[in-house]
């Protein structure tokens, strides 16, 4: 499995960010091919300052997440970050292990 998560910082006017992440940004995800579970939620305020959203799409593998990421529906998702994301957005791109230390 892999997972790209992604972190959004909190934004100087949250509503107008809700509504186009859950009017636009969320549909755009959805459509995106070979996501096996997409994810998403907010951080609890407790720094102002801080991560406001994070969102987590899991794929199978890293080729997986590779593929719909570059396809249209990818890009698509990706070009909206401009529109609503100002303050500021991180990408993690997270391998996961199924066993622990």
């Amino acid at each position: 499995m892999y997972d790209v998560v992604v972190l959004y910082d909190r934004p100087t006017d949250p509503a107008a960010f809700d509504e186009h992440y859950r009017q636009v940004h969320v549909p755009l995800v959805e459509a995106m091919p070979l996501v096996a579970e997409f994810t998403w939620g907010k951080v609890e305020p407790t720094d102002p300052a801080g991560t406001y959203v994070v969102a987590r799409m899991t794929y199978r593998s890293a080729e997986d997440a590779a593929t719909s990421l570059s396809g249209p529906e990818g890009q698509a998702a990706v070009a909206d970050l401009a529109t609503f994301a100002q303050a500021g957005v991180q990408v993690l791109n997270v391998p996961r292990t199924l066993t622990w230390p």
